[in-house]
């Protein structure tokens, strides 16, 4: 019994180990692309990217009960979500 808790403990500890780095990693290259404005094919991917580090920051936040966490990055995925239609979906208006 003892073995098979110690056992979820660990695979818990390294599942929420993997979603933060992801998430750290993948948030911190999206600042960089989309800092670098290079076109707004460019930046709609960091902001694609940016959406897939705040979905990793949220299921880390479940996983840890860090509520706070998880509240910004519902925020932020929000954003994020119009960052992608801005960039990569809506046609760009003249003028």
């Amino acid at each position: 019994m003892a073995r098979a808790a110690a056992y979820r403990w660990a695979v818990h500890e390294i599942l929420i180990n993997a979603f933060k780095w992801f998430a750290s990693g993948s948030g911190v290259i999206a600042a960089g692309i989309v800092a670098l404005d290079a076109g707004r094919r460019i930046t709609g991917w960091g902001f694609v990217l940016f959406t897939a580090s705040s979905i990793a920051w949220i299921i880390g936040s479940v996983l840890t009960h860090d509520w706070a966490l998880g509240t910004q990055n519902i925020a932020l995925f929000g954003i994020n979500i119009f960052g992608v239609y801005r960039y990569l979906i809506r046609k760009k208006l003249n003028g």
